[in-house]
């Protein structure tokens, strides 16, 4: 029996730790949660790249990819992202083909602009001109791993005679995506290189999906829309008002930091409305129970148009325990349900239960026999049919 979707499911964590935490033990239960999250069977783990503001503590994910990719066995690891006008597109490039090697293939590559303008600020780096360093960035990056050799001179880089000593263990080359979120460039730039797309904000998939697509046909390609990568706050528990509350442990210190890196209001005020009911809305997602989870995926997959992977935010609103609990949850019921992967066997189960009197009649029947009793006539088996 065919499954009515198929999706992929990971997680995006940015990451979100607090400041009055030790930051050694943050980083090794980041580590511990990818090994749960592969146990698991989630397909990806991505881990975000920040330089301010104390919370988001990874300068290099790749680093975190090398560590992660030790300790698991199957789950592929991405930068998500790399914030590219930060590095020289061919150092990055060399980090790129090391890591595929490295981690045979199981590493993917986010990019972006950056998206802290206080970690711009300290790099001396016009925030205006961010957007167009990504796009210069990502071309170079595609012909240095394509194995090309490049000269070239911009405003804050120069190559001579660049190309990579060493090949991707992926053909043609590992997985690479960018980030969309507020302006268009990112979408464009996924349609036009034929790279995964990361959708921080699923009110706008859809149409950062008609862009890409738009962009992908300039080229004479089509772009498929399984490469859509869409990010969703799930956040789980038995009951809603448990999920409630355990989503209390981190929610402040994430609110406090959301405001600082982006004032609800020019006068600083907060905006009307629950902050967090804000955000749900805007990622599409639940506090709640797997059931509203289920509701809530099916709410999201309409307002998108459907994606090849969800990958739930690592907001770290719940404790830890509580958060390897909610990603527990999701695998085990929430997946299963959106996918229809348990209809065969609910329509297995229908089957017998139609059927349970004849089969228990079968089943007297070849005892009696055993015992040198009359048998009754066969009876005749009712046909299999499909759970609704």
């Amino acid at each position: 029996m065919m499954r009515d979707r198929h999706i992929q499911v990971g997680v995006f964590v940015p990451p979100h730790h607090s400041n009055t935490e030790n930051v050694a033990l943050a980083m090794r239960r980041d580590l511990a949660l990818a090994e749960w999250l592969d146990e698991l069977g989630y397909a990806e783990l991505w881990m975000g790249e920040h330089h301010s503001g104390g919370m988001q503590i990874y300068g290099s994910p790749e680093m975190f990819i090398a560590a992660a990719a030790e300790r698991t066995q199957r789950i592929r690891l991405g930068a998500g992202v790399i914030s590219l006008p930060y590095h020289n597109p061919f150092m990055v490039a060399d980090r790129i083909v090391q890591l595929d090697n490295q981690t045979q293939g199981r590493a993917m590559f986010g990019f972006g602009p950056g998206a802290l303008a206080s970690d711009a600020h300290m790099l001396g780096i016009p925030v205006a001109k961010s957007r167009d360093r990504l796009a210069q960035g990502i071309a170079v990056i595609m012909r240095l791993l394509d194995g090309e050799t490049v000269t070239e001179t911009t405003d804050w880089y120069t190559l001579k005679d660049a190309r990579l000593h060493l090949t991707p263990f992926s053909h043609p080359r590992p997985p690479l995506a960018v980030a969309s979120l507020k302006t268009p460039t990112g979408a464009m730039t996924a349609g036009r290189y034929d790279m995964e797309l990361l959708c921080a904000n699923a009110a706008g998939a859809k149409d950062a999906l008609k862009i890409a697509t738009a962009a992908a046909q300039e080229q004479g390609r089509t772009y498929d829309r399984s490469r859509l990568r869409v990010v969703g706050s799930f956040h789980l528990a038995e009951t809603r008002e448990e999920a409630r509350r355990l989503a209390q442990h981190g929610m402040a210190e994430y609110i406090d930091y959301s405001n600082i890196m982006r004032p609800p209001a020019p006068n600083g005020k907060p905006s009307a409305g629950d902050p967090i009911e804000q955000v749900l809305a805007m990622r599409g997602g639940i506090i709640g129970t797997p059931d509203e989870a289920v509701a809530a995926l099916e709410r999201l997959w309409e307002q998108t148009g459907g994606f090849g992977c969800l990958l739930l935010q690592g907001t770290n609103w719940m404790d830890f325990e509580a958060t390897k609990r909610s990603y527990e949850l999701f695998m085990r019921y929430v997946l299963p349900a959106f996918t229809g992967q348990n209809k065969s066997r609910a329509g297995a189960f229908q089957w017998m239960q139609e059927n349970a009197q004849m089969f228990s009649d079968i089943r007297d029947d070849a005892a009696a026999q055993a015992m040198g009793q009359p048998s009754t006539p066969a009876p005749v088996i009712a046909k299999k049919t499909s759970a609704a």
